[in-house]
């Protein structure tokens, strides 16, 4: 069995056995919803070449892109080390910035340091400003991998709830598979955004990919779809072993290639003979040759497989589109945002079990201000082995090269409640799955 062991939480004060069969649907109750954050959160803007809302993010196994912005003109410059306070290493990137609307944007800046030690703290600031020191630490060379894995961010106090529990817990990397800041048009959003995420998003490399609210695309006024999400959130599309030609998808490995990443767009060409579609078939063909490789996971923003009833079937297309190829490169779990709750599937493919498709997982519960969805689909299927209308945020461990822990956190008030549990293994360790894998490839 690819599910070796299912762990539910019956109530938010114990863990109950779940027989592999049964599909659970929680009866736990979510608390009210909290507001939105203000707007115009604590900033210091004395100083216009002090950098604010600083984020990391991998760019190659040794390398990591800094990005962030000052209001004023500064140096796109980070100096770094691996002793707080000494800085002899330097790296000078580009600076750029966008208009939207009657919005301009302060001086997005961004610098690739390295080559960097795996498992290593650096120290590191932004425009030579002494303003604050940062620091690091780079992801480990072997397994295991820690990952924490959660959608549809927003900034309401459920979001802070939900980065207190994240910044609790020792992680190698954080998964966003879209809709970050709802910025929704209103350009200060994101910075609002920027500066809520810094303190997690400097310290651990955040790899996201676009969900529909990035789009914020208008008629005639603003023609032009994703304008803030590329000039913010710069992804290594460029780089890899496949780079891609679009800031909107792309893939990245870790641990030393043990574990691959897919970044697929769920809000940009995706049919087959597209340039993502292409570059997709392209890129699994190319891990499927790599003997490295134990888990591939994917992450995508519209749900393939939902019982819950908000957007219902808005993945369908891209399902179509691209699932045979995710099956016959055996990838092993699909992660996905836009329905505002937590749902988890058995192995699935063509609508129906089966052992050698992935696990698919709805994680689009991290805190926005669109509240939750509550209405499922009844009865429940039993390909959905669990499902719960709560915020919170998952954990996936990739212990081995045959085993990851796969464990959701729902927000219980302020406390991270273990609420499902579960072991994935590889479908690369699985001979039944790789037997007739040309086969599947083909079809």
């Amino acid at each position: 069995m690819a599910l070796l062991v299912v762990l539910a939480a019956a109530s938010a004060m114990s863990l109950t056995l779940i027989p592999a069969t049964l599909a659970v649907t929680s009866p736990y109750v979510r608390p009210p919803a909290r507001p939105t954050l203000p707007l115009l959160q604590v900033h210091d803007d004395s100083d216009g070449q002090a950098p604010q809302q600083v984020h990391i993010s991998m760019v190659g196994p040794d390398k990591m892109r800094v990005s962030w912005i000052t209001d004023e003109d500064a140096p796109a410059t980070v100096e770094y080390g691996t002793t707080s306070g000494q800085y002899p290493l330097s790296v000078t990137g580009s600076t750029t910035s966008y208009s939207y609307l009657l919005y301009r944007s302060g001086k997005i800046h961004d610098a690739v340091i390295g080559p960097l030690q795996p498992s290593t703290t650096y120290y590191y600031r932004c425009s030579s400003s002494p303003s604050r020191e940062f620091s690091f630490r780079t992801p480990p060379a072997t397994l295991p991998f820690k990952f924490v894995i959660v959608g549809d961010f927003g900034q309401t106090g459920w979001t802070e709830t939900t980065l207190q529990h994240i910044a609790a817990v020792d992680h190698d990397m954080l998964l966003l598979p879209g809709d970050l800041s709802y910025a929704d048009f209103i350009q200060s959003r994101w910075d609002s955004y920027g500066r809520l995420v810094d303190p997690l998003a400097s310290s651990r490399p955040w790899m996201v990919t676009e969900g529909n609210h990035e789009i914020e695309k208008l008629p005639i006024v603003a023609p032009t779809p994703f304008v803030a999400y590329n000039a913010r959130w710069h992804m290594p599309y460029d780089a890899g072993t496949t780079p891609s030609a679009d800031n909107l998808y792309y893939s990245f490995d870790v641990a030393g290639g043990a574990v691959y990443v897919i970044m697929l767009g769920s809000y940009t060409d995706f049919a087959a003979g597209s340039p993502q579609h292409e570059w997709l078939r392209r890129d699994l063909a190319a891990v499927a040759s790599r003997s490295t490789a134990a888990f591939v996971v994917a992450l995508v923003h519209a749900p393939w497989y939902n019982t819950n009833k908000a957007h219902m079937g808005s993945g369908d297309a891209m399902q179509e589109a691209m699932e045979g190829v995710l099956y016959g490169a055996r990838v092993d779990a699909v992660f996905a945002g836009h329905v505002h709750a937590y749902e988890r599937f058995r192995r699935v493919y063509a609508g129906r079990e089966d052992p050698c498709g992935p696990v698919h997982i709805t994680i689009g519960d991290g805190g926005n201000r669109e509240g939750l969805a509550k209405r499922y689909e009844e009865p429940q299927p039993a390909m959905s082995a669990f499902r719960e209308a709560s915020f919170g945020h998952g954990r996936l461990e990739v212990v081995n090269a045959t085993h990851a822990l796969w464990t959701w956190h729902r927000n219980d008030d302020d406390v991270a409640v273990v609420a499902d549990q579960v072991w994935i293994t590889s479908l690369r360790a699985n001979p039944a799955c790789n037997k007739n894998r040309s086969e599947a490839e083909s079809a």
